[in-house]
């Protein structure tokens, strides 16, 4: 049996918003200190969580700008009095979105500043935990993925699902910079990752090479 004080990191999946968005709650297993990834909306849900799990969330962290993502996540931020990380500034148009009626989608969402932009090569700390920072544009300009590399574990938001890949019909999307993303920031990060995506059941990179007709290896064989 595995000795459970010897995981670094926990996870665990929240999904929120009426879009059932992955919002994963994360903590260090030494610290108990802990970040919400991607808190786009269902506060109660949220501190429930937090209350049951005896976690203390030091800030909160964002992989893009989208409604279902982070609409409400400044509001959680001045909740908890936390600060907020991410994503890449190239989505700062929008985060800035998230005010205007006509795009919230039927979701509640308000606009807010991160306390830090991120870039590629960055790192977040959670706790005693060090994640790596992937930025990932394709689905959005400013989209960044979190990868903790010792759980072998990684958060990629919309830019790569269990049998599927990210919409790029959106304002500033590109395909082929996600398919680029995908194959050649992601892949090389090892078949052996499991990654949460922003919406549905995970899966691992390997699995998505073998199997995935967007980006599969086959597909560009």
């Amino acid at each position: 049996m595995t000795d459970q004080s010897q995981i670094p990191m926990r996870a665990a999946i929240i999904p929120v918003t009426a879009f059932e968005q992955n919002c994963t709650l994360i903590w260090c297993t030494k610290t108990m200190r802990g970040a919400f990834i991607d808190p786009g909306g269902d506060l109660g849900k949220l501190k429930l969580a937090v209350e049951r799990s005896g976690v203390t969330i030091e800030k909160l962290l964002v992989t893009h700008g989208h409604m279902d993502h982070c609409g409400m996540t400044g509001v959680l931020a001045r909740d908890l009095g936390v600060p907020i990380e991410g994503p890449h500034e190239e989505d700062r148009f929008w985060i800035e979105t998230l005010d205007d009626p006509s795009k919230r989608y039927g979701l509640e969402g308000e606009s807010f500043e991160p306390d830090r932009w991120l870039s590629d090569g960055d790192q977040v700390t959670v706790g005693e935990l060090t994640l790596d920072v992937v930025h990932c544009p394709g689905h959005t300009p400013g989209h960044v993925v979190f990868v903790h590399s010792p759980s072998r574990f990684a958060f990629v938001g919309d830019v790569l699902f269990a049998g599927s890949i990210g919409r790029t019909d959106f304002p500033r999307g590109n395909h082929q910079q996600l398919l680029d993303s995908i194959t050649g920031k992601l892949w090389p990060l090892g078949d052996d990752i499991t990654f949460v995506p922003g919406h549905g059941p995970t899966s691992t990179f390997g699995h998505e090479r073998l199997t995935n007709p967007f980006v599969g290896d086959k597909r560009f064989g």
